[in-house]
């Protein structure tokens, strides 16, 4: 059974509302910094349907025990975010690198400006918002994903993809931005801050992102909280850590806008797990030892991954409550936005949930955890 097949099948009965994963969340809360150092976020822990328990996340290897498995994401996030000016009317334009085009010379752009026709030409600031020399023509708008363009980078002709996506990332790197969730840097703005800072380049990337691997255009966030130290103390206890890669894609950004969260038109996103990491995790769930993903990508990854013999995929799962769990017993994951693909797949993974869920974040909230990409985590044990 390929990824993505076994979906309907599991799913069949289990249909969920999206208002059902709506909650109200104090602005206040939203996470703009995030902790310093980073073990001393907070750690909410779920254990079964029992009432949460309140710990600080550089306490995570007191939580676990030796044989049991995390499974970490090495995505590297590359500097996806850019600023430019149109050529035509001078007006100032703002973008993000989401991916490369069907052919060399050619990326995929979330686009905003004013008035976007096609044949438009942006020419592109480099970090330090000066002219670096670069620029794009926008070709046509993409249909899948709300404000995306196809856009054509200027200035040279490729033959193929390898040399053509070596070159696209010297010029992320000399024009690209950290790429903040909206959510942060509106908030910011709102604080009378400026809306991205000199810590964000090396925060908004795990410890162990992996310099071999970019590709991901927001952080798997759930690992933000780790440090080389809390890595040591889980290797000391006898905690087994493997990796596994998903590049977080386009579809991160897609809002759900169906009216039942299984009728949302999940996004694909590449996807990596070694062989041996699969026999491992699935010889542990046997043994009924925990594997505990860090965060959804890994836990999708895994999910996708089962039964395939491991390697590259690209996977379009969607994990809603009523989703048969082939590895993961457990997550590190932070807290979400309301209506999101993200709520859903919690909610598969706690015993009582979308009413647990709810019963989680009200606790949350009730206890000032923050929330979002920079905010605390919560530990899900089974």
């Amino acid at each position: 059974m390929m990824p993505g097949d076994h979906m309907d099948v599991l799913h069949e009965g289990h249909m969920l509302r999206t208002s059902d994963l709506d909650y109200d969340l104090p602005r206040e809360l939203i996470a703009t910094t995030p902790a310093e150092p980073r073990d001393s976020a907070r750690l909410m822990v779920i254990r079964g349907e029992a009432e949460p328990e309140h710990h600080v996340f550089h306490e995570l290897p007191d939580l676990l025990a030796s044989g049991d498995r995390i499974v970490v994401n090495t995505s590297r996030v590359i500097p996806a975010r850019f600023l430019g000016q149109r050529r035509d009317t001078g007006g100032k334009a703002e973008g993000l690198f989401l991916e490369f085009g069907p052919e060399p010379g050619h990326w995929v752009c979330m686009m905003k400006a004013r008035r976007f026709r096609a044949g438009a030409v942006i020419d592109l600031f480099d970090s330090k918002n000066r002219p670096s020399g670069h620029a794009i023509e926008l070709v046509e708008r993409q249909a899948n994903v709300p404000g995306a363009w196809l856009v054509r980078v200027i200035g040279g002709s490729w033959s193929d993809s390898a040399t053509f996506r070596d070159h696209s990332m010297a010029i992320l790197a000399d024009i690209g931005l950290v790429p903040l969730p909206p959510y942060i840097r509106s908030a910011r703005r709102s604080g009378g801050d400026q809306d991205q800072n000199p810590a964000d380049p090396e925060r908004y990337q795990t410890v162990y992102a992996d310099p071999s691997a970019p590709g991901s255009v927001a952080a798997p966030t759930a690992g933000l909280h780790f440090t080389p130290e809390v890595l040591a103390r889980l290797r000391d206890r006898g905690v087994i850590r493997h990796d596994v890669t998903l590049h977080v894609g386009a579809g991160t950004f897609r809002e759900v806008e169906t009216d039942v969260i299984e009728d949302h038109p999940m996004h694909r996103e590449f996807c990596h797990a070694e062989p041996s990491v699969l026999e491992d995790v699935a010889e542990a769930r046997g043994e009924g030892r925990r594997v505990i993903a860090v965060g959804t990508t890994a836990a999708r990854t895994l999910e996708a991954s089962a039964g395939t013999g491991g390697g590259w995929l690209e996977t379009d799962l969607l994990i809603t409550p009523g989703y048969q769990w082939m590895l993961v017993a457990g997550m590190i994951t932070n807290f979400h936005l309301p209506r999101s693909t993200l709520m859903a797949m919690i909610a598969a993974r706690l015993p009582g949930g979308v009413d647990q869920l709810h019963a989680v974040y009200a606790a949350a909230i009730a206890e000032r955890y923050r929330f979002y990409s920079y905010g605390d985590a919560m530990l899900i044990l089974p």
